[in-house]
């Protein structure tokens, strides 16, 4: 009797494991041929609630650090303020820290000193695909959480003969700070008027250390890739007069033949005190997550941003838009940002 009840138990664990394999099967054949992330499989991670003071999921606890730019730039201004609301509405804590730029915050998630980085959209392509700035050292362990923002590449002066990119030549110029994505910004701009960086002086610094260079006579431009207004630019234009070199739309056209991730944009005159407003061109602005950071957490950190926009006590929260956030093609996103813009009904493709 007892090896007949044995039998009995062992043939429905059996039938209850083949039916659990079968539909986990399913789901994972699914996502494999989509590579999209939809409501049924935003379903499949723990939904557990937040406390009733909270708003999105319940936390994994632990702290993540979100490192930004320098102390001067938008991605720490702003960042600060995201880390902020993040901590303060959900129930997951964000930091946000000084940060080196672009490719200096990928590489610092990839050393696991920080869990969340404020990147380019051109420099995380470089890394997820190993090329330029990340050129035989490919970083692929992150995702995307959203995108916020365009970063206008502003070509930053006081001298008010230097008009357009060509003017450049023999000039002086900052091209961001060393581990920065600038750099590359800088290369793409000039060379779009057939100017390499042997046609200028080039000098890395930070847009704060940039601004002051500037102010003693020491530097005549500098490239600041960052969304306007920027506080080291907004500092240096209440004392003095500014003005952006602008890029006309035939070289334009010309740069994005060979670097299409550039978009036109055009600065507000009002951003600087400006006498017009200024023709540049601009990348995405966009939050990454290393892959391993809890699926409730990163759902967190865009639940707190775009379920209370309007309280961020930033300019930039009037640039914020979901299908914008939701845009990104160039790295696969996050598994808990993908639940929560599958629940606004966007699609977004995830590893």
């Amino acid at each position: 009797m007892k090896k007949n009840m044995a039998l009995v138990m062992a043939s429905m664990m059996a039938a209850l494991s083949i039916t659990a394999c079968g539909d986990s099967g399913a789901a994972s054949t699914a996502a494999a041929d989509t590579k999209t992330a939809d409501t049924t499989a935003a379903g499949s991670a723990d939904t557990k609630a937040a406390p009733a003071d909270k708003i999105g999921l319940a936390g994994s606890g632990k702290e993540l650090i979100f490192t930004t730019g320098g102390d001067q730039g938008t991605y720490y201004g702003f960042g600060s303020v995201i880390a902020g609301q993040i901590s303060d509405l959900t129930d997951t804590t964000v930091t946000a820290i000084v940060g080196k730029g672009s490719k200096g915050n990928i590489e610092a998630m990839d050393a696991g000193d920080a869990q969340l980085g404020f990147v380019q959209s051109d420099v995380m392509a470089y890394a997820y695909n190993g090329t330029n700035l990340f050129e035989g050292a490919k970083i692929d362990g992150f995702s995307t959480v959203a995108a916020l923002y365009m970063e206008q590449v502003q070509i930053v002066t006081l001298d008010p003969d230097i008009k357009t990119v060509a003017d450049l030549k023999g000039k002086t110029v900052s091209v961001g700070d060393s581990g920065s994505g600038v750099y590359f910004n800088a290369l793409d701009c000039l060379g779009a008027y057939d100017l390499t960086i042997d046609d200028i002086k080039p000098t890395y610094q930070s847009f704060g250390d940039s601004v002051e260079a500037m102010q003693d006579g020491k530097i005549d431009a500098a490239f600041i890739v960052a969304g306007a207004p920027t506080t080291a630019v907004t500092s240096l234009a209440a004392t003095r007069d500014v003005y952006l070199v602008e890029l006309d739309d035939e070289h334009i056209a010309k740069l994005q033949e060979t670097s299409p991730y550039y978009t036109k944009n055009v600065i507000s005159k009002d951003a600087y005190g400006l006498d017009k407003d200024a023709t540049t061109v601009a990348v995405g602005a966009v939050i990454i997550a290393q892959d391993d950071v809890d699926e409730n957490d990163v759902y967190n950190v865009v639940a707190g941003i775009y379920d209370s926009i309007d309280t961020l006590g930033h300019d930039k929260k009037n640039e914020l838009d979901l299908d914008f956030a939701a845009s990104v093609t160039a790295v696969p996103y996050h598994a808990g940002a993908a639940k929560y813009f599958a629940e606004k009904g966007l699609t977004v493709p995830t590893k």
